[in-house]
């Protein structure tokens, strides 16, 4: 009698556990946070409650903890990873370099906090990512014009940045009014790769160094040139933040104050890290910029039913339905910068697709007197967005012997020609015969 119990509690608990599961609910829900202290736990706690509050399932664990495990046979127990554990030297369990990369391979999503003190591992896995640390351990990112007198006078490694990336669908369509502060190392991005993007940069006035000895070399990392927070999205959709600082996520900075040293009018009771990193969140797990295509079909004009192949000269309709994940639902997603190609080897036709503001793009146009196999292809790439590529295969036949015109009005001319000579002919040989 156990039995038919058991199956019956497997059936009933299906639905949920397949729509946990499903692409049609991409954000990331369980979600592993390793660290360093479980007193990070409590001193990053209004991040981590924001996390939870928009439905977020987070597994606290110390970073050395043996029991750690991120899949077992290629299924994965997380969504996403988050690491606040700067300082760990070598993670427990079967956590290592080789599987926090094949996780993000793997299509997850990735948070990563380093610090001053930030070990040869988190170092490693950030440059993995495209992202490279100042080579000196002691080295910090020092400002003498833009950082922050609210907390400690003269102390100029806490500095206040506004230097955001311009993306809304990275750091939301709010503007974040108060500057961020930051303290902690500074990082360059890799040149050959093209997928990292600067979220927060420093000030022209900024440099690299290690501030307890005087500088006896110019320093290597400089200026807008480093970067304090960057993002990064794999071709896979996967998501990675990558900080140089982990009390930028910290309640203490979160609830400070916030005044530039020079701007003794400008202040703000609340620096902009709570919002940022908010923000910020939600594009790394998937809660903004997500986009989907369904419903891709084409057929000639008037019809309804996806023909097998064209004929040259064809008119034809192409459709698409585009749709935004807003973290609870998919909403219409509405721009005016998608565009088809008909393509073969090049493409013949490009054409920009109208929308009509739910999520429907369409276009109109006619098949290119060229006969072979083409491809309707749509390749979507927008900062901030995954990418959208769709392609669908049809063949293109020239015109049957039976298809064509009897009579070509370009061939006119040829055709009076021909009979006027007919005509001329009769004539003459009517003359010559009875002509006496």
């Amino acid at each position: 009698m156990a039995k038919p119990i058991v199956i019956f509690a497997l059936i009933a608990l299906l639905p949920f556990l397949c729509y946990a599961f499903s692409p049609e609910n991409p954000t990331d829900r369980k979600v592993l946070v390793l660290l360093d202290d479980f007193a990070i736990k409590s001193s990053h706690s209004l991040f981590f409650k924001s996390l939870q509050s928009r439905g977020f399932e987070l597994d606290f664990k110390l970073a050395d903890d043996p029991k750690i495990s991120l899949q077992r046979y290629g299924h994965y127990f997380y969504d996403a990873l988050i690491l606040f554990s700067p300082t760990i030297d070598r993670f427990g369990g079967s956590v290592d370099l080789a599987a926090i990369l094949d996780f993000v391979d793997s299509g997850h999503d990735l948070i990563l906090a380093a610090d001053s003190n930030a070990s040869e591992l988190i170092r490693e896995i950030a440059t993995e990512c495209g992202v490279d640390f100042d080579e000196d351990p002691a080295a910090v990112v020092i400002d003498h014009t833009s950082y922050a007198v609210s907390e400690t006078e003269g102390d100029h490694t806490l500095i206040a940045s506004d230097n955001l990336i311009k993306s809304n669908v990275i750091v939301g369509s709010q503007k974040i009014e108060a500057p961020v502060l930051f303290q902690g190392i500074g990082h360059t991005l890799n040149p050959a790769n093209s997928l990292v993007l600067k979220a927060l940069s420093a000030s022209p006035s900024a440099y690299s160094a290690n501030p307890k000895s005087k500088l006896s070399n110019p320093p290597q990392l400089t200026g807008s040139s480093i970067s304090l927070v960057s993002v990064i999205q794999a071709r896979n959709s996967a998501r990675i933040l990558i900080s140089g600082s982990l009390s930028l996520f910290s309640n203490r900075l979160f609830k400070s104050g916030v005044q530039k040293a020079g701007s003794p009018t400008n202040r703000h009771d609340k620096s902009g890290n709570e919002q940022f990193s908010i923000e910020l969140s939600k594009w790394v797990f998937h809660e903004r910029g997500h986009l989907k295509a369904v419903n891709v079909r084409h057929h000639k004009v008037g019809e309804t039913n996806e023909p097998a192949i064209y004929r040259i000269n064809d008119e034809l309709e192409y459709s698409v339905e585009i749709y935004e994940w807003s973290g609870k639902a998919w909403e219409p997603y509405v721009t005016d910068d998608v565009q088809v190609q008909f393509y073969m080897m090049s493409p013949y036709v490009l054409k920009t697709l109208s929308t009509d503001n739910k999520g429907l793009y369409h276009t109109a146009f006619k098949v290119p007197d060229v006969y072979g196999v083409f491809q309707f292809k749509v390749e979507y790439q927008k900062l901030g967005y995954t990418t959208l590529s769709l392609s669908k295969q049809i063949p293109v036949r020239p015109f049957r012997h039976n298809e064509y015109e009897r009579f070509i009005p370009t061939a006119y001319p040829y055709y009076g020609a021909t009979f006027s000579m007919m005509a001329g002919f009769f004539v003459f040989t009517v003359v010559h015969l009875y002509n006496k």
